[in-house]
């Protein structure tokens, strides 16, 4: 299904859906769900959506099991103003914990509907959700025809030393009918045997779980088939057989799974509330903010950043140089959905559980060496001298911090073994967010529920996606390498 101009309200209702998710409890790829409050965390159509395709059909995933007894047309329902709810079959796919309402007719075009989901809801458990969720949207004025794509894989294609204990995924461009993606649609081959594994589908993400490490050494073929469709009635599939290739390393990958930032990694900053600088900055990738007006980048000037200025709006003056900068759609539904990933990324940072290391340090890494994993504090940690992380080129690190990352004036995070900056995750909980003092060197992606402020001189190698604001004073900002 293809729905274009989600509005600013999309990124907050399902903000809110984030936050509860954080509260009620988040389970990493290793770890068992918790037994807790069924919450909704994604659905195909946001509230206030406009230019719903008038053939779709709404899909609504919850995070843990459900009684699919209780997922009826009775508890599921869609009207239009004060009218009884329109006829529709109500389905749950139970591998992907999601719920489908399946309309008996196209809905009318331009024309305002209502969904709503009852607190009759229940997860296998018996525990029913905690409110009724209740959201609307506007339908087009056509149904969709377009075929769904594939906008980014991982591994990338011809990519070489892939970890052999990792998972494969592919990034649609669209929500996909949950019951195409299975082993016959997303297979993996080693050009002789087809490798036996599980196929996890959540949001836009396709993802193939191998039963047993890959061989090492080893070429690699993905495909995903005609057979994959999306949400439309009738279904759009792929246009063609999507097909890619890789080769193994001969090492597993230390650390936890790597964290998804979907279409937030096209980012090298991204806001909320806005970015700020004092020129010059030298900024390599794109930027962006939503749902602020994009006249809050205006001290970021083109000759500032190679890459894109993506803004919520055409406000955008700059120096009164222009030519970086998108404002108009669809690239403001691009910096919308990128903040939406961005708060997805969040949640899944901070909702993995069983920490390596717990309150390491007291939170003080100050001159120690890292390696690779799962790292929890509930306070502050601080970088007031140098600290390495060391470890292979898959390696993963994920740093769960409750308070704010404070990282000292001439101070550096060294990475060494082949460990890469993409591959660093600092998930900032602090009321302040993440400060990089006066010409430090900071490694890694930040994940900041507040702000991002880096001081005059410093450079970062990574990106720095925030949920309020992000502060530049004279830095060199560099994507990492992909």
């Amino acid at each position: 299904m293809k729905v274009n101009h989600r509005i600013d309200s999309r990124s907050l209702w399902m903000t809110s859906i984030l936050l509860t998710t954080l509260m009620a409890g988040c389970n990493s790829d290793n770890n068992e769900p918790a037994q807790s409050t069924p919450i909704i965390i994604s659905s195909n159509i946001a509230d206030l959506t406009l230019d719903v395709a008038t053939n779709s059909q709404i899909s609504v995933t919850f995070s843990e099991a459900m009684d699919t007894a209780t997922i009826n047309e009775v508890n599921f329902s869609v009207a239009t103003g004060n009218e009884a709810p329109i006829m529709a079959t109500v389905s749950l796919d139970n591998a992907s914990n999601t719920a489908i309402l399946t309309p008996s007719n196209d809905f009318t075009a331009t024309t305002l509907y209502t969904a709503k989901i009852s607190r009759e809801v229940k997860s296998a458990l018996g525990i029913p959700l905690a409110n009724e969720q209740v959201w609307s949207f506007t339908t087009a004025a056509a149904p969709d025809t377009t075929a769904p794509s594939v906008k980014a894989t991982y591994p990338l294609n011809t990519e070489v030393n892939f970890a052999i204990n990792r998972s494969i995924t592919a990034e649609m461009s669209e929500f996909l009918a949950p019951n195409s993606v299975n082993t016959s649609n997303f297979t993996l081959s080693n050009g002789i045997t087809l490798v036996t594994g599980t196929i996890n589908y959540s949001n836009t993400t396709v993802t193939f779980l191998p039963d047993t490490d890959l061989e090492t050494n080893t070429i690699y073929t993905a495909t995903l088939t005609t057979g994959i469709t999306d949400l439309a009635i009738p279904a759009n599939a792929l246009a063609e057989s999507y097909v890619w290739s890789f080769t193994t390393g001969l090492d597993a990958a230390a650390g936890p799974y790597f964290v998804n930032l979907r279409s937030a990694g096209n980012m090298a900053i991204l806001s909320k509330s806005g970015i700020t600088n004092v020129p010059t900055s030298n900024i390599t990738g794109n930027i962006g903010a939503s749902p602020i007006t994009a006249a809050s980048m205006d001290t970021v000037f083109c000759s500032d950043i190679t890459g894109i200025v993506y803004g919520a709006d055409a406000a955008y003056t700059g120096s009164g140089d222009s030519s970086c900068f998108a404002g108009t759609a669809p690239d403001n539904t691009l910096v919308a959905n990128a903040v939406l990933d961005m708060g997805t990324a969040y949640a899944d940072a901070a909702g993995r559980t069983t920490p390596d290391f717990t309150e390491l340090y007291a939170g003080d890494l100050s001159s120690q060496t890292l390696s690779a994993g799962l790292y929890k504090w509930g306070t502050d940690v601080l970088v007031s001298t140098d600290v390495t992380l060391n470890g292979g080129a898959n390696d993963v690190w994920i740093f769960q911090v409750a308070g704010d990352v404070l990282m000292a004036d001439g101070s550096s995070i060294y990475l060494t073994g082949g460990a890469q900056a993409k591959n660093v995750f600092w998930q900032v909980g602090g009321g302040t967010g993440a400060v990089i003092g006066t010409t430090a060197q900071f490694e890694g992606i930040v994940l900041a529920k507040k702000g991002i402020t880096v001081n005059t001189g410093a450079s970062v190698n990574g990106r720095l996606l925030a949920q309020t604001a992000v502060t530049l004073d004279q830095n060199t900002i560099t994507q990492p390498t992909q």
